[in-house]
């Protein structure tokens, strides 16, 4: 069962939640609470995999809490999925440079919401391709090293690990990058792989801020 802890300030929304996903077999909600203070405290004495944390909250906001609680990330630390209800807020970059797993907009399809739980349950991070459009267009220009050619940091990459993380920058799934770019699934996973190694990512989000900091993609 993936365990899933619910960090919303609106009562209604974590009801909403908490419905859609105890009515699935490999879920179940384990806690929940109103601000990222109240959400910390209680992941204290209670374990999950999977936190849903909201960005705007009054007390402690989504960014603080999510940095505070992977500060020290452990084997039993959860992943952080951010959720908001704008097309651009700029907490929600600072939330994934603070180690979130990943994000959505809240008006994400249920299944999508889902299927995302579960990724980010397996370890993979989960970057919606239409909100990384929106937000990566006005903090674009805020990111060090956008406007400039591709520095350094991307010489240990070969050229085909450039493709693959330009495509990864981009909101593309695995198999839309094979497709793409006329290789087998398994070869992108291959890539993929190396790539988080050789850049010392720790998931899909972090190559693609990486691409945007080096100015691979813009």
């Amino acid at each position: 069962m993936i365990r899933v802890y619910l960090v919303d300030d609106q009562q209604l929304v974590r009801a909403g939640f908490g419905m859609l996903i105890e009515a699935q077999d490999d879920m179940t909600v384990v806690g929940d609470a109103a601000d990222g203070s109240a959400a910390l405290a209680g992941l204290t004495t209670t374990a999950a995999d999977v936190v849903l944390m909201d960005v705007r909250m009054p007390v402690m906001d989504g960014v603080e809490a999510t940095r505070r609680l992977l500060a020290s990330p452990g084997p039993d630390t959860p992943k952080v999925l951010v959720l908001t209800t704008f097309d651009l807020d700029e907490y929600v970059f600072a939330a994934l440079k603070a180690g979130a797993s990943g994000f959505l907009l809240k008006d994400t399809r249920p299944e999508e919401l889902l299927s995302a739980i579960r990724s980010i349950a397996a370890g993979d991070a989960v970057v919606a391709p239409s909100a990384t459009r929106r937000l990566l267009q006005h903090v674009t220009a805020a990111l060090p090293g956008v406007a400039a050619p591709p520095d350094d940091r991307l010489g240990v990459l070969t050229v085909r690990e450039r493709e693959v993380l330009a495509e990864v920058a981009r909101g593309l799934t695995n198999p839309e990058i094979a497709a793409a770019l006329f290789m087998a699934e398994s070869t992108v996973k291959t890539h993929v792989g190396s790539l988080l190694a050789k850049l010392q990512r720790r998931d899909r989000v972090g190559l693609v801020m990486f691409a945007y900091e080096t100015g691979l993609v813009g």
